[in-house]
């Protein structure tokens, strides 16, 4: 599933129109993205949860030469499921 059949979905199952469900993800998407960048954690409780955390630089091999490369270090976001997703998959 992509981000417009996502949106038909939204539209369909909520009965609204499809510029309206496309203005709903959006913000939700925004709003998402915002609290990550200032380091929150954003949960909705049966689905699932999103966080940041920092990778430490580390040292690793570039495959095609096998030379030795720095990797810096970064933040990377994490989702973890909720316990609903994870029964609703299995």
């Amino acid at each position: 599933m992509n981000k417009t059949d996502l949106i038909d979905a939204m539209a369909e199952h909520a009965g609204i129109t499809k510029a309206a469900a496309k203005k709903a993800l959006e913000c939700a998407l925004i709003e998402i993205e915002g609290a990550l960048q200032k380091g929150n954690r954003v949960s909705l409780v049966g689905f699932g949860s999103w966080s940041v955390s920092k990778r430490a630089a580390r040292e690793g091999r570039n495959p095609q030469t096998g030379q030795t490369i720095k990797i810096k270090a970064k933040k990377v976001v994490k989702f973890k499921a909720g316990s609903d997703l994870a029964n609703a998959v299995n």
